[in-house]
């Protein structure tokens, strides 16, 4: 007898449909086979439905048992194609009726004792699913989780028998609610940073306009503090973003008991990152840090010690918003537009080249130290800001009057304009922010005055700038200005945008920042 039902096979962020069809014929009694290019989980999933049949008191079939696993050319990966197979040999025994599985798709990974345990990519499969205007059935433990896909129906069993006895009328099970929607963890507040004015404020462009920043200076001068901080800073994800980002998250396994998260992804991988764990890969190609930082911040602390391959690998997604991991039969993409956040010392050592305690070996020290980090790569950090040590007497005076609660206030005010004026040129929301402006978007949003066009003329033919870093300077002051409430992009605004950007052949000098932005002549 044969039998069907649906199921997905995962590439990237998107759920492909897979037809599980079962069949019993003659031949080698008791064998079962599973075919259509699946990897060793799916293999072994032969025993494992055979445990899970007798864990629920009934005897495997006396004869040749096929499972496919259509279309065959897909590659096929995990444990949770245990319980479609499961399923369809069901129907195929007559256990389950033949049209009781209609209509319905299902994911679950079979326990010996016939218990479905959790899978990942709960939340993709659910989507995958309302898309082919079809029923969701997944383990009890990723109901909640697949429940936010929205008006479909669900059915989140415990064990295999609890669907037996649902498709038999025996027992009836109702459709799991969502879980829970997080605030999110508390931020520490900007008030416990005493100093480092200048690099405040470039943290609050950077949150204005979703720019990429990276702060320079010796140990203990709060360059992590700053950069734990950000997060505060940032508006919650909107429902759009909060369904993608956890979509990434649900295919690394990574949401428990359903509960999303409002708060903005915020990454902090160790240094000894290798490239694969930073933009997705190894064997089973899952999604990396980048990925995972989706809609939220990258942070890279002590950036020289990461390999050169790993921080090359950054420069794509940053520039797309996507990576795409390359495989002999397939190639998997997943979403990754972050925000880069980075910090690093002038020199191995520290200590950098001047003041006290400077580094012996200076300036060769830093140049071969920030060396690891290519002109490409810094190219596309928007703000290079200097975080210098703080001073005994910084750390005496009283905490600052502000903190997050005012600089989130500027912040959302200044995306609130941006978003104003993209409603206005029908552009759409992801599109709004200026960290991402191109083309003749930018040249409508950010065009300067002509004072300010020609500082930032003078600026390229000085060879301070690329075409790349003429571009992004554009969307530093765009931002500058949403912060001051400027409609138009002026002198000064170009000014500041200018200070915050490095060229790449004059990384090695000690200071960079010339000075703070308020303290230049062009303002």
């Amino acid at each position: 007898m044969f039998a069907k039902v649906v199921t997905v096979a995962f590439e990237g962020v998107e759920a492909r449909r897979v037809d599980v069809e079962v069949t019993s014929t003659h031949g080698m009694q008791g064998s079962f086979q599973v075919v259509g290019l699946g990897d060793k989980a799916v293999a072994e999933s032969r025993e494992r439905v055979r445990g899970a049949l007798a864990g629920i008191g009934l005897a495997f079939p006396a004869r040749r048992v096929v499972a496919n696993l259509a279309p065959a050319d897909l590659p096929k990966e995990g444990s949770h194609f245990d319980l479609p197979i499961a399923l369809a040999l069901l129907g195929s025994m007559g256990i389950l009726p033949l049209d009781a599985l209609d209509g319905w798709a299902a994911i679950g990974e079979l326990g010996l004792d016939g218990r479905i345990a959790p899978v990942a990519g709960a939340l993709p499969a659910a989507v995958a699913a309302a898309s082919m205007d079809l029923g969701l059935i997944c383990p009890e433990a990723n109901g909640p989780e697949a429940a936010w896909a929205g008006d479909l129906a669900i059915l989140a069993p415990r064990s295999l028998i609890a669907v037996v006895n649902h498709f038999r009328g025996t027992q009836v099970m109702s459709r799991p609610e969502p879980g829970p929607a997080l605030a999110g963890e508390g931020v520490p507040d900007l008030k416990e940073v005493k100093g480092q004015d200048l690099a405040k404020r470039a943290l609050e462009v950077a949150a204005a306009g979703g720019h990429n920043l990276m702060l320079v200076g010796p140990p203990g001068s709060g360059k992590s503090m700053l950069a734990a901080r950000l997060p505060g800073l940032l508006p919650p994800l909107t429902p759009p973003e909060l369904l993608e980002t956890s979509m990434v998250w649900s295919l690394a396994g990574m949401i428990a008991r359903g509960a999303l998260t409002q708060a903005r992804p915020f990454r902090s991988p160790h240094h000894s990152a290798s490239m694969a764990a930073l933009t997705g890969g190894g064997l089973k190609a899952k999604p990396g840090e980048v990925s995972l930082a989706h809609n939220g911040v990258l942070f890279l602390d002590e950036l020289p010690e990461f390999s050169p391959q790993a921080l090359d690998s950054l420069r794509t997604p940053l520039e797309t918003g996507e990576v795409t991991v390359a495989r002999a039969n397939a190639h998997v993409r997943y979403p990754a537009r972050f925000q880069l956040v980075a910090a690093m010392n002038p020199c191995r050592c520290g200590l950098g080249g001047a003041g006290k305690g400077a580094c012996g070996k200076a300036p060769r020290c830093q140049k071969d130290y920030q060396g690891r980090l290519s002109g490409p790569l810094l190219d596309r950090i928007d703000l290079q800001v200097e975080a210098p040590a703080v001073t005994a007497a910084d750390m005496a005076l009283p905490p600052p009057v502000e903190g997050t609660a005012e600089a989130a206030t500027r912040v959302a005010q200044a995306r609130d304009l941006a978003a104003q004026r993209a409603r206005a040129l029908g552009l759409s929301a992801d599109q709004a922010l200026n960290g991402r402006a191109s083309g003749e978007t930018l040249d409508r949003i950010a065009a300067p005055d002509q004072a300010g066009r020609d500082l930032l003329i003078r600026a390229g033919e000085a060879g301070g700038l690329t075409a790349r870093g003429w571009t992004r300077t554009l969307r530093l002051a765009r931002t500058i200005a949403d912060l001051e409430g400027a409609d138009g992009v002026l002198r000064r605004h170009i000014a500041e945008a200018l200070a915050y950007r490095r060229p790449a052949h004059d990384l090695a000098t000690p200071a960079f920042c010339v000075a703070p932005p308020l303290a230049l002549s062009d303002r």
